[in-house]
C-alpha cells in the first residue's frame, strides 16, 4: 500500500497536472508514496479527474499548436510574394 501524501506533495503534483506536466506528475507520485509506475499513472489520472471536475475553469481548451507546419507554410507564403515581387516587378 502507498504511503499517503502530505499537503506539500499532493500541491506538487496538482501543480504538475496544471502545467500539463503528467509525467512530472506521476514521477513526483510515485516518489512520494513509493507506488509502482501503473498505479502512480492511475492515481494521478484520477487525482486531474477530480481536479476537472471540481474546477473545470482550471483546464481550457488547449491552445491550437502549429508547431513547425506553420512555420514553413509562412516561409514558403513569404517566399512565393517575393518571387511574384520580383517576377512581375512590384
Amino acid at each position: 500500500m502507498p504511503n499517503p501524501l502530505t499537503d506539500q506533495q499532493r500541491q506538487a503534483i496538482e501543480e504538475a497536472i496544471l502545467s500539463e506536466q503528467k509525467i512530472q506528475a506521476i514521477k513526483l507520485y510515485r516518489e512520494a508514496t513509493s507506488a509502482g509506475l501503473a498505479e502512480s499513472k492511475d492515481a494521478v489520472e484520477k487525482l486531474e479527474r477530480e481536479m476537472r471536475e471540481q474546477h473545470p475553469e482550471n483546464f481550457g481548451p488547449k491552445p491550437a499548436r502549429t508547431g513547425c507546419a506553420g512555420v514553413i507554410l509562412l516561409f514558403i507564403a513569404a517566399a512565393l510574394v517575393i518571387v511574384g515581387m520580383l517576377r512581375f516587378g512590384w
